[in-house]
């Protein structure tokens, strides 16, 4: 796979950093035989795929021994655009991008702070995930829109819920070390991330791009467990990048591999 395919994959990451909008994620995988480390040690997976942005979509995995940033800083060295992440810092050491929130990985914070029992209505939480629930029903609306216009509205309609939820999130007090203050600590952190979705309508409300890109490799990673070499773990990389692009363009996976 590593010799047929990887001057496609590079051509494909050719094509990726041209774009407006990338999303990364990344996710564990196990290497039996790497030098330097345990077989039961972590390495990782990476995902980077294009943005909603009307180009043919493109998803790459890259296959690195550890989590570090750098390994990001590196893969999109050259790409200058919108960056769409979790709160993960790594992403930090990748310069002169513009860094994207996920809305999404903030309202599950809130949930998982909503209280088991008593009543949902009168909790802090309940509030923060509604603020949350209410940007997703604009987009919701906004979904079949261009771009441009999809800006113009987010301006009209989505800036005052945000403006509403940063002066309540200046009212709430939570116990420290409670989920609710990991909530409230992450929206103060990511703030300025969690508004550039404001400034171009090709940017999303969350990465549930990158994560669901990722999810046929952690779905498959269950059946087959581990690499058995680093060299397999970059075979495989290689081979979940030409396939999820295939499926992503909406091409029988079968026939673009025999073609």
């Amino acid at each position: 796979a590593i010799d047929w395919l990887l001057p496609l994959w590079e051509t494909m990451k050719f094509h990726l950093l041209k774009q407006a909008v990338i999303h990364a994620d990344e996710s564990v995988i196990q290497v039996l035989k790497e030098e330097g480390k345990k077989p039961s040690s972590e390495s990782r997976m990476w995902v980077y795929c294009s943005g909603n942005t009307g180009e043919a979509p493109v998803v790459l995995f890259e296959y690195q021994p550890t989590r570090s940033g750098e390994h990001a800083r590196r893969f999109l060295e050259g790409f200058h655009g919108f960056l769409q992440t979790d709160g993960y810092s790594g992403y930090n050491k990748v310069p002169e991008v513009t860094r994207c929130g996920c809305w999404s990985h903030l309202r599950r914070k809130y949930q998982e702070a909503m209280p088991k029992s008593g009543s949902l209505k009168d909790s802090a939480a309940t509030v923060g995930f509604e603020y949350c629930n209410k940007l997703f029903a604009i987009e919701k609306d906004l979904e079949q829109l261009s771009p441009e216009k999809r800006k113009i509205q987010r301006q009209e309609q989505s800036k005052p819920v945000l403006e509403a939820y940063w002066s309540w999130l200046e009212t709430v007090n939570p116990l420290q070390g409670s989920k609710l203050g990991e909530a409230i600590t992450y929206s103060v952190n990511q703030k300025a991330s969690l508004c550039t979705f404001l400034e171009d309508g090709r940017i999303e409300l969350s990465n549930n791009r990158a994560e669901n890109a990722i999810r046929p490799f952690v779905l498959g990673r269950k059946g087959w467990l581990f690499a058995d070499t680093k060299k397999g773990a970059q075979a495989s990389a290689i081979a979940y990048s030409i396939v999820e692009t295939a499926k992503a363009n909406g091409l029988n996976v079968y026939m673009y591999l025999v073609h």
